[in-house]
């Protein structure tokens, strides 16, 4: 028994050392010479601390962020949930044709290899078995849901107009994002704007890219939501005869209703104005009388969006911060239902009240969007480390939160991280860098072994691949 004992002590000490001089290893290396870092690692079975290192500290979390936001989600909204976009005719004006927005982000988008134009053909397929086409209509677009602040106020100017960027209302399309191509064969001369797809009415650009020879996108568009102006810096790759960029669409509502309208009219509709409630909505709000200008009658049609578990998976896989940032404001209107109420600012609180009621300490969490782009975003690994155990054990949607992380060495924005080592397959994470920042938190799972880990390195001097093989290094030694 005293042996079995002594024997047991041995292990643990050495366990414990072994794990102290991989984090001295890591801490210390040369590339994170004058860099912010926070660990925590904590054993699931037990809920103890294996690692901790400014584990309190409030760091810069980028897309690790993304883990607050979609974890909340699920935990409130549920797995099987989903956003629904009506097509109905209004019940004091049969002329017109409205279309009702929740917040979708998934309507016309890429992510999921579908027909982008589905909605459109449905929608109109649906119309014309319901409507008689003589007479002339009108189509209204209440994309009002989350109103017209659709990005973080925090959000820098190099970032906005870009598509990782996009705004998000009450009404999405197309990802919010369209593709500006361009001609560089004349190597001599600036890129030659092409088109737009989707194509934009009114859309113009300020074009002052060059052209490079490394083969690299360095190409950025910059402009303001609602302004059809925009600037075009940096450079792109020549000699091709079709090369494109991505931007955000200026106003999604007014484009999903011209859209409708181009295949209404194709099918033989009259189709006169098409307006969205924005002007409406800004007139309201300066209104005693807040009651909206149209009445929902018939719905005639209802495209429904994927389900949440499917959505967060696209945003924990491959990072998309548009879908994020409508699930922030879908978070917020669930909480606070007044239009007028800012649903960003709600999402943030409701996320902050709702981790303080399941016992995880809050007090490191500085949101100022749900996506981690804002610089301003900050949270602890321990906060991190908590709300994944919490995950783990007890959350109902355990399966669904477990599994809409990427796998080391095989899964979007972890592709190449861990590849080819003992632990590729056996991380499920989240990854996060922006400028200075890399981070990275989910569980490591090995055996008998089962890991909760976050690791954040900010304002590292060092080249990034330099900073993600010394967080590689560290995991293989846990």
């Amino acid at each position: 028994m005293q042996k079995n004992l002594v024997l047991s002590v041995f292990l643990f000490l050495a366990s414990f050392g072994y794990s102290q001089t991989a984090l001295q290893q890591f801490i210390t290396h040369p590339a994170l010479k004058h860099a912010s870092v926070g660990i925590s690692v904590t054993d699931m079975k037990t809920g103890k601390r294996i690692v901790s290192y400014n584990a309190d500290k409030s760091l810069a979390p980028a897309s690790v962020l993304k883990l607050v936001t979609t974890a909340t989600a699920i935990e409130v909204l549920g797995e099987n949930y989903r956003y629904k976009t009506d097509l109905a005719i209004d019940a004091n004006d049969p002329s017109r044709i409205l279309v009702i927005g929740s917040g979708d982000p998934t309507l016309g988008s890429e992510a999921f290899r579908e027909n982008p134009n589905a909605f459109f053909i449905n929608g109109v397929d649906a119309l014309k078995k319901s409507l008689p086409v003589d007479p002339e209509y009108f189509i209204y677009v209440v994309d009002n849901l989350f109103g017209y602040n659709g990005i973080s106020p925090e959000w820098t100017w190099i970032d906005i107009g870009n598509y990782y960027a996009a705004g998000a209302y009450g009404i999405s399309i197309f990802d919010n994002s369209y593709r500006l191509f361009f001609n560089t064969t004349d190597k001599n001369g600036c890129p030659k704007i092409l088109r737009t797809e989707p194509a934009i009415k009114g859309l113009k650009f300020l074009n002052s890219l060059s052209l490079n020879n490394t083969g690299l996108d360095n190409g950025y568009i910059y402009g303001v939501p609602f302004s059809y102006d925009r600037a075009v810096r940096g450079d792109i790759p020549a000699g091709r005869v079709e090369f494109s960029i991505k931007g955000d669409i200026p106003d999604p509502g007014l484009l999903l209703g011209e859209t409708l309208a181009a295949y209404l009219s194709r099918a033989g509709f009259k189709i006169g104005k098409v307006e969205t409630a924005r002007s409406d909505y800004f007139s309201l709000n300066c209104s005693s009388d807040r009651s909206q200008p149209y009445h929902i009658g018939r719905v005639i049609f209802t495209q429904l969006s994927r389900t949440l578990k499917e959505i967060i998976h696209e945003i924990n896989v491959e990072s998309n911060n548009h879908y994020t940032e409508h699930l922030i404001r879908t978070i917020g209107r669930y909480s606070n239902k007044d239009i007028y109420a800012d649903p960003l600012e709600a999402g943030i609180e409701y996320v902050k009240e709702f981790w303080k009621r399941k016992g995880v300490d809050v007090s490191s969490l500085q949101m100022y969007d749900g996506c981690g782009l804002a610089p301003q975003d900050a949270v602890s690994a321990l906060f991190l480390d908590d709300l994944l155990v919490y995950m783990y054990n007890k959350s109902n949607y355990s399966i669904p939160f477990f599994d809409s992380l990427p796998k080391a060495g095989q899964d979007g924005t972890l592709q190449n991280f861990l590849q080819n080592t003992r632990l590729s397959g056996k991380v499920s994470a989240k990854s996060g860098s922006i400028g200075g920042v890399q981070c990275y938190a989910g569980y490591l799972v090995d055996g008998n072994k089962m890991l909760a880990f976050t690791v954040m390195v900010n304002k590292f001097n060092g080249a990034r691949i330099q900073v993600k093989g010394a967080i590689e290094q560290f995991l293989l030694s846990l």
